[in-house]
Protein backbone atom coordinates (compact mmCIF):
# COMPACT_ATOMS: atom_id res chain seq x y z
CA UNK A 1 0.00 0.00 0.00
CA UNK A 2 1.32 3.37 -0.71
CA UNK A 3 1.09 5.28 2.16
CA UNK A 4 1.71 8.55 0.12
CA UNK A 5 -0.75 8.31 -2.60
CA UNK A 6 -3.74 7.21 0.35
CA UNK A 7 -2.74 10.28 2.26
CA UNK A 8 -2.74 12.33 -1.58
CA UNK A 9 -5.78 11.20 -2.13
CA UNK A 10 -7.73 11.53 0.95
CA UNK A 11 -6.45 15.26 0.48
CA UNK A 12 -8.38 15.34 -3.15
CA UNK A 13 -11.11 14.37 -1.86
CA UNK A 14 -10.89 16.65 1.31
CA UNK A 15 -10.80 19.60 -1.60
CA UNK A 16 -13.63 17.99 -3.30
CA UNK A 17 -15.89 18.20 -0.43
CA UNK A 18 -14.64 21.75 0.22
CA UNK A 19 -15.29 23.05 -3.14
CA UNK A 20 -18.75 21.27 -3.29
CA UNK A 21 -19.92 22.52 0.09
CA UNK A 22 -18.94 26.35 -0.59
CA UNK A 23 -20.39 25.69 -3.80
CA UNK A 24 -22.87 28.91 -4.93
CA UNK A 25 -25.94 26.85 -6.04
CA UNK A 26 -25.41 24.54 -2.61
CA UNK A 27 -24.78 27.94 -0.64
CA UNK A 28 -27.79 29.28 -1.86
CA UNK A 29 -29.95 26.00 -1.26
CA UNK A 30 -28.59 26.19 2.57
CA UNK A 31 -29.28 30.05 2.74
CA UNK A 32 -32.75 29.39 1.90
CA UNK A 33 -33.83 26.81 4.43
CA UNK A 34 -31.65 28.87 7.46
CA UNK A 35 -34.02 31.84 6.41
CA UNK A 36 -37.11 29.13 6.51
CA UNK A 37 -36.19 27.71 9.22
CA UNK A 38 -36.02 31.31 11.13
CA UNK A 39 -39.46 31.77 10.10
CA UNK A 40 -40.69 28.58 10.77
CA UNK A 41 -39.68 28.64 14.45
CA UNK A 42 -39.26 32.17 15.63
CA UNK A 43 -41.49 33.86 13.34
CA UNK A 44 -38.56 36.06 11.55
CA UNK A 45 -38.71 36.16 8.19
CA UNK A 46 -35.87 37.09 6.09
CA UNK A 47 -37.22 35.31 2.95
CA UNK A 48 -37.30 38.13 1.13
CA UNK A 49 -34.45 40.29 1.50
CA UNK A 50 -31.84 41.01 -1.07
CA UNK A 51 -29.91 37.51 -1.73
CA UNK A 52 -26.38 39.02 -2.28
CA UNK A 53 -26.30 41.61 0.91
CA UNK A 54 -28.17 38.22 2.59
CA UNK A 55 -25.62 35.74 1.57
CA UNK A 56 -22.71 38.03 3.20
CA UNK A 57 -24.08 38.70 6.32
CA UNK A 58 -25.04 35.06 6.79
CA UNK A 59 -21.47 34.01 6.03
CA UNK A 60 -19.83 36.59 8.30
CA UNK A 61 -22.06 34.63 11.43
CA UNK A 62 -20.84 31.14 10.27
CA UNK A 63 -17.37 32.25 10.32
CA UNK A 64 -17.83 34.59 13.51
CA UNK A 65 -19.51 31.75 15.58
CA UNK A 66 -15.92 29.43 13.86
CA UNK A 67 -18.58 27.06 11.70
CA UNK A 68 -17.53 25.50 8.42
CA UNK A 69 -21.28 25.54 6.60
CA UNK A 70 -24.14 27.34 6.61
CA UNK A 71 -26.16 24.17 7.83
CA UNK A 72 -23.85 23.75 10.54
CA UNK A 73 -25.17 27.14 11.73
CA UNK A 74 -28.53 26.51 11.02
CA UNK A 75 -28.18 23.47 13.79
CA UNK A 76 -26.73 25.59 16.01
CA UNK A 77 -29.34 28.33 15.65
CA UNK A 78 -32.55 26.46 16.18
CA UNK A 79 -30.88 24.87 19.73
CA UNK A 80 -29.30 27.50 20.86
CA UNK A 81 -31.01 31.38 21.63
CA UNK A 82 -27.32 32.96 21.92
CA UNK A 83 -26.62 31.98 18.48
CA UNK A 84 -29.68 33.13 17.06
CA UNK A 85 -29.80 36.66 19.00
CA UNK A 86 -26.15 36.67 17.16
CA UNK A 87 -27.39 35.96 13.58
CA UNK A 88 -30.28 38.48 13.97
CA UNK A 89 -27.96 41.24 15.02
CA UNK A 90 -25.86 40.42 12.27
CA UNK A 91 -29.06 40.55 9.49
CA UNK A 92 -30.95 43.56 10.76
CA UNK A 93 -29.90 46.59 9.34
CA UNK A 94 -28.19 48.88 12.26
CA UNK A 95 -25.32 50.57 10.41
CA UNK A 96 -26.89 54.39 11.01
CA UNK A 97 -25.78 58.09 12.86
CA UNK A 98 -27.23 60.78 14.23
CA UNK A 99 -28.57 63.69 11.49
CA UNK A 100 -26.83 61.07 8.84
CA UNK A 101 -27.72 62.85 5.59
CA UNK A 102 -27.92 66.46 7.15
CA UNK A 103 -29.42 67.97 4.37
CA UNK A 104 -32.53 65.59 5.01
CA UNK A 105 -32.93 66.94 8.24
CA UNK A 106 -32.32 70.57 7.25
CA UNK A 107 -35.32 69.58 4.61
CA UNK A 108 -37.45 68.32 7.08
CA UNK A 109 -36.83 70.97 9.48
CA UNK A 110 -37.87 73.68 6.65
CA UNK A 111 -40.10 71.72 4.65
CA UNK A 112 -42.26 69.49 6.75
CA UNK A 113 -42.28 70.39 10.18
CA UNK A 114 -44.21 73.43 8.86
CA UNK A 115 -46.67 71.11 7.84
CA UNK A 116 -46.83 69.47 11.46
CA UNK A 117 -47.35 72.68 13.15
CA UNK A 118 -51.28 72.41 11.48
CA UNK A 119 -52.03 69.32 13.23
CA UNK A 120 -53.19 69.36 16.49
CA UNK A 121 -51.24 66.40 17.18
CA UNK A 122 -48.79 64.32 15.19
CA UNK A 123 -48.45 60.54 14.88
CA UNK A 124 -44.99 59.61 13.89
CA UNK A 125 -43.70 56.29 12.43
CA UNK A 126 -39.86 55.64 12.11
CA UNK A 127 -40.22 51.95 11.01
CA UNK A 128 -36.92 49.92 11.15
CA UNK A 129 -34.87 52.50 13.93
CA UNK A 130 -32.07 50.25 14.87
CA UNK A 131 -29.95 51.38 17.49
CA UNK A 132 -32.23 54.95 17.69
CA UNK A 133 -29.67 57.58 16.13
CA UNK A 134 -33.00 58.31 13.95
CA UNK A 135 -35.13 58.19 16.96
CA UNK A 136 -33.32 61.48 18.78
CA UNK A 137 -32.71 62.83 15.68
CA UNK A 138 -35.90 63.45 14.97
CA UNK A 139 -36.60 64.57 18.51
CA UNK A 140 -34.31 67.31 18.86
CA UNK A 141 -35.44 68.70 15.23
CA UNK A 142 -38.76 68.94 16.91
CA UNK A 143 -37.94 69.95 20.78
CA UNK A 144 -36.15 73.15 18.86
CA UNK A 145 -39.39 73.67 16.73
CA UNK A 146 -41.46 73.27 19.84
CA UNK A 147 -43.66 70.53 18.37
CA UNK A 148 -41.62 67.58 20.77
CA UNK A 149 -44.93 68.09 23.49
CA UNK A 150 -47.80 67.24 20.87
CA UNK A 151 -46.15 64.34 19.07
CA UNK A 152 -46.45 60.81 19.82
CA UNK A 153 -42.93 58.99 17.86
CA UNK A 154 -43.48 55.09 17.62
CA UNK A 155 -40.06 53.68 17.01
CA UNK A 156 -39.73 50.21 15.29
CA UNK A 157 -37.32 47.31 14.63
CA UNK A 158 -37.72 43.61 14.54
CA UNK A 159 -35.02 43.44 16.25
CA UNK A 160 -35.23 43.09 20.21
CA UNK A 161 -31.35 43.49 20.67
CA UNK A 162 -31.06 46.84 19.23
CA UNK A 163 -34.23 48.58 20.16
CA UNK A 164 -33.04 48.18 23.48
CA UNK A 165 -29.86 50.18 22.64
CA UNK A 166 -32.30 53.04 21.25
CA UNK A 167 -34.17 52.44 24.58
CA UNK A 168 -31.10 53.04 26.53
CA UNK A 169 -30.26 56.24 24.50
CA UNK A 170 -26.71 55.62 25.19
CA UNK A 171 -23.88 55.78 22.64
CA UNK A 172 -20.00 55.60 22.42
CA UNK A 173 -18.29 59.17 23.41
CA UNK A 174 -16.31 58.51 20.40
CA UNK A 175 -19.07 59.20 18.14
CA UNK A 176 -20.08 62.98 19.13
CA UNK A 177 -17.80 64.33 17.15
CA UNK A 178 -19.44 63.09 13.74
CA UNK A 179 -22.78 63.60 15.75
CA UNK A 180 -21.94 66.96 16.45
CA UNK A 181 -20.50 68.05 12.75
CA UNK A 182 -23.78 66.24 11.39
CA UNK A 183 -26.28 68.69 13.65
CA UNK A 184 -24.55 71.64 12.82
CA UNK A 185 -25.00 70.96 9.13
CA UNK A 186 -28.49 70.06 9.33
CA UNK A 187 -29.30 73.45 10.58
CA UNK A 188 -28.87 72.70 14.46
CA UNK A 189 -30.24 75.54 16.53
CA UNK A 190 -28.77 75.11 20.19
CA UNK A 191 -25.45 73.43 21.35
CA UNK A 192 -25.18 69.50 20.58
CA UNK A 193 -23.87 68.32 23.71
CA UNK A 194 -26.84 70.51 25.55
CA UNK A 195 -28.91 66.90 24.60
CA UNK A 196 -26.78 64.29 26.30
CA UNK A 197 -24.48 63.67 29.83
CA UNK A 198 -21.15 62.51 29.36
CA UNK A 199 -19.59 59.79 30.67
CA UNK A 200 -15.86 58.07 30.63
CA UNK A 201 -16.90 56.14 27.50
CA UNK A 202 -19.83 57.02 26.51
CA UNK A 203 -23.01 59.55 27.01
CA UNK A 204 -26.70 59.33 27.55
CA UNK A 205 -29.23 61.36 25.70
CA UNK A 206 -31.93 63.31 27.75
CA UNK A 207 -34.70 61.70 28.67
CA UNK A 208 -37.18 64.11 27.68
CA UNK A 209 -36.00 63.21 24.25
CA UNK A 210 -37.86 60.27 24.98
CA UNK A 211 -40.77 60.68 27.19
CA UNK A 212 -42.77 60.59 24.41
CA UNK A 213 -41.59 57.78 22.21
CA UNK A 214 -42.56 54.83 22.13
CA UNK A 215 -40.35 51.29 21.53
CA UNK A 216 -41.61 48.26 20.41
CA UNK A 217 -40.55 45.59 17.84
CA UNK A 218 -42.46 45.44 14.22
CA UNK A 219 -41.37 43.38 11.36
CA UNK A 220 -42.17 45.01 7.76
CA UNK A 221 -41.80 41.86 6.55
CA UNK A 222 -44.79 40.14 8.14
CA UNK A 223 -46.57 42.56 10.57
CA UNK A 224 -49.55 44.65 9.45
CA UNK A 225 -50.34 48.42 10.70
CA UNK A 226 -51.29 49.34 14.01
CA UNK A 227 -51.84 52.92 14.02
CA UNK A 228 -52.48 56.37 11.47
CA UNK A 229 -49.51 58.50 11.07
CA UNK A 230 -48.87 61.92 9.21
CA UNK A 231 -45.43 60.89 8.97
CA UNK A 232 -43.64 58.39 8.28
CA UNK A 233 -39.45 57.76 8.31
CA UNK A 234 -38.43 54.13 6.31
CA UNK A 235 -35.09 55.08 5.40
CA UNK A 236 -31.78 53.13 4.32
CA UNK A 237 -33.99 49.62 5.09
CA UNK A 238 -35.98 48.65 2.10
CA UNK A 239 -32.61 48.97 -0.29
CA UNK A 240 -31.98 44.97 1.23
CA UNK A 241 -35.51 44.02 0.33
CA UNK A 242 -36.59 42.16 -2.84
CA UNK A 243 -38.95 44.37 -5.35
CA UNK A 244 -41.81 42.07 -4.03
CA UNK A 245 -41.09 42.85 -0.33
CA UNK A 246 -40.72 46.38 -1.32
CA UNK A 247 -44.21 46.64 -2.69
CA UNK A 248 -45.61 45.36 0.11
CA UNK A 249 -43.81 47.37 2.75
CA UNK A 250 -44.85 50.42 0.48
CA UNK A 251 -48.50 49.27 0.74
CA UNK A 252 -47.96 48.93 4.57
CA UNK A 253 -47.28 52.56 4.52
CA UNK A 254 -49.81 53.65 2.23
CA UNK A 255 -52.30 52.46 4.56
CA UNK A 256 -50.69 53.42 8.03
CA UNK A 257 -50.79 57.34 6.21
CA UNK A 258 -53.00 59.48 6.96
CA UNK A 259 -54.59 61.78 4.61
CA UNK A 260 -51.93 64.35 2.99
CA UNK A 261 -49.29 62.30 5.05
CA UNK A 262 -46.15 61.83 4.11
CA UNK A 263 -43.08 59.17 3.71
CA UNK A 264 -39.76 59.77 3.92
CA UNK A 265 -37.69 56.71 2.15
CA UNK A 266 -33.59 57.19 1.90
CA UNK A 267 -31.64 58.78 -0.56
CA UNK A 268 -31.01 54.90 -2.79
CA UNK A 269 -34.73 54.57 -2.22
CA UNK A 270 -38.12 55.50 -4.30
CA UNK A 271 -41.23 55.07 -5.35
CA UNK A 272 -40.64 55.23 -9.17
CA UNK A 273 -42.70 52.24 -11.37
CA UNK A 274 -43.92 50.85 -8.10
CA UNK A 275 -47.31 49.86 -7.94
CA UNK A 276 -48.43 52.59 -5.11
CA UNK A 277 -46.44 55.58 -6.86
CA UNK A 278 -50.04 57.17 -8.30
CA UNK A 279 -50.92 57.48 -4.73
CA UNK A 280 -48.21 59.82 -4.12
CA UNK A 281 -46.86 63.00 -5.38
CA UNK A 282 -42.79 63.66 -4.97
CA UNK A 283 -42.33 66.79 -2.39
CA UNK A 284 -39.04 66.84 -1.80
CA UNK A 285 -37.35 65.24 -5.34
CA UNK A 286 -34.14 65.41 -4.43
CA UNK A 287 -34.25 63.91 -0.49
CA UNK A 288 -36.88 60.99 -1.35
CA UNK A 289 -39.50 62.77 0.28
CA UNK A 290 -43.32 61.76 -1.09
CA UNK A 291 -46.51 63.13 0.19
CA UNK A 292 -49.77 60.98 -0.06
CA UNK A 293 -52.36 62.78 -2.57
CA UNK A 294 -55.81 62.08 -0.63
Amino acid sequence: MDFNQTKQDRASEALLVSTHERSPSLEAIEVELLLEGLFRVYGYDFREYSSASLGRRVWARVEGEGLQSVSQLQDRVLRDRGVLDRLLFGLSVHMTAMFRDPLFYRSFRLNIVPILRTYPFVRIWLAGCATGEEVYSVAIVLHEEGLLDRCRIYATDMNDVVLGKARSGIYPLGSMKEFTTNYLASGGLSTFSDYYTAGVDEVIFRSFLRRDVVFAQHNLATDGPFNEFQLIFCRNVMIYFNRELQARVHELFLSSLASLGILALGSKESLSLMPVEPEFKEFDVDHRIYRRIR
